[in-house]
């Protein structure tokens, strides 16, 4: 059985930018997460006619078989949708759902006890016409996205305090709330701003979005047609679309790769192609980690390792020539424990080389 992920690098209609090339990627990986291949098309497509080419495309060129796609939310339709649960067989998928949805639920979601299916993560099931939505909790993701919207709120009551201690005219005090608000939207939903014609600011906290805010950080609303899965495998295999994000991050982060914004085919063909690596490499050290060191993820192994150094040492000798000695660093006692734990074995450190200096003579 293989798993296709389905993931939009920026659609064009979505994130209205013109200016940088727009992409949808699809990543085929095998049930253990492990990339197979992965397929690009055009962003600037509607994302139902995306959608159908790449089910089409993926069929044709990997065969028959059992697929499961994930999908972020918003690229597949409700008539997409319809379509894949009436095709012969049904094509099952797992996609993450618009805010809007967790809405119209969200009164029946409430009634349902929340389930544990590891640490720090809970879900709500509910079945609704042959299809289950899933509401997951992280509570690590609460944390993260409650620090980041005080520290939002903080900062643009601040700015609106600045701005009613201000004598401004209305025009010039519209362009500063315009500023605010471009810089803190999220923030700005939870406040009620009020210009007065005489230059004047009146400003109050929205407390009633502030506590349906609240309730739906680190909230994740899915919805499948897998309605026989376990939930905690669900939650594992919707967490495969954060893998792949990450995968675009590596280049940023573990290879010190600014972000670049390619606009020739074949350089747009080769930045994936890295990430595409880049994510195999995760993927198959990540394996390694859960049956050898439990508990450590592939980037803190990575962070680890990154101790180790390669340094090139100069020697001159009295006849003019240099040697040069290619070391590595010795590894600290963590790193050492990492690389026995990994079964793996540093090579022997390199031959020294010996170079000559070369005169030119005009």
């Amino acid at each position: 059985m293989s798993q296709d992920l389905f993931d939009d690098h920026g659609l064009l209609d979505k994130d209205k930018r013109r200016d940088c090339v727009q992409l949808v990627i699809a990543l085929i990986l095998t049930p253990e997460g492990f990339p197979l291949a992965y397929e690009v098309l055009a962003g600037n497509v509607t994302d139902n006619r995306t959608l159908r080419l790449f089910l089409r495309q993926i069929e044709r060129q990997y065969g028959q078989a059992e697929r499961i796609w994930l999908m972020d939310r918003g690229i597949p339709t409700e008539a997409t949708l319809d379509q894949m649960r009436a095709s012969t067989p049904p094509v099952r998928y797992l996609v993450g759902t618009p805010k809007g949805r967790l809405s119209q639920l969200e009164a029946a979601l409430l009634a349902q006890p929340w389930q544990q299916v590891r640490a720090g993560i809970d879900v709500k099931l509910l079945a609704q016409a042959g299809e289950l939505y899933v509401l997951a909790r992280s509570a690590s993701r609460v944390a993260k996205e409650r620090a980041i919207r005080r520290k939002q709120l903080k900062r643009l009551w601040q700015r609106l305090r600045q701005l009613q201690g201000m004598a401004l005219t209305r025009d010039k005090l519209l362009l500063k709330l315009g500023a605010a608000r471009q810089r803190w939207p999220a923030a700005w939903r939870l406040v009620q701003v009020d210009p007065q014609p005489d230059g004047t600011l009146v400003v109050a906290v929205n407390r009633a979005k502030l506590r349906q805010v609240r309730r739906r950080e680190g909230r994740y609303l899915l919805r499948t047609n897998l309605t026989n899965r376990d939930p905690a495998g669900l939650w594992e295999l919707y967490m495969r679309l954060v893998q792949v994000e990450e995968a675009f991050k590596t280049l940023k982060g573990d290879l010190a790769l600014r972000p670049v914004h390619h606009q020739i085919p074949p350089r747009i063909e080769a930045h994936i192609f890295v990430a595409f690596l880049a994510y195999a490499l995760h993927a198959t050290l990540r394996r390694q980690l859960r049956d050898l060191a439990p508990g450590l993820t592939s980037r803190a192994a990575l962070d680890t390792l990154r101790a180790i150094q390669m340094v090139d040492v100069h020697l001159p000798t009295t006849d003019g020539r240099e040697v040069v000695l290619s070391r590595y660093t010795e590894p600290e006692p963590d790193v050492s424990l990492l690389l026995r734990q990994l079964r793996l074995k540093l090579p022997a450190q390199p031959t020294p080389r010996l170079h000559t200096e070369t005169a030119l003579v005009h």
